[in-house]
């Protein structure tokens, strides 16, 4: 069975955060655009098991536009 939190984890950390933190900004920052609490991006990189609320992953996919059907198929979920 595969460990669908790791992979929405790995999918947001190299995805999203990665880059957004290699052009200089924040993870305060990049936690506020997308309207969810820092801590978040924290557990997010660093807890492997950690589970993503649904309402979470609906205030980051609504700020970046895209459906969380679309989410789940970049995830390849």
């Amino acid at each position: 069975m595969i460990d669908i939190n790791n992979l929405i984890c790995t999918y947001i950390v190299r995805e999203w955060l990665n880059p957004w933190l290699k052009s200089g900004k924040s993870q305060t920052t990049f936690a506020n655009m997308h309207n969810i609490d820092e801590s978040t991006i924290r557990k997010m990189k660093t807890q492997k098991s950690y589970r993503v609320p649904v309402e979470t992953l609906y205030k980051i996919c609504e700020a970046r536009n895209i459906k969380l059907s679309d989410f789940f198929k970049k995830v390849g979920i």
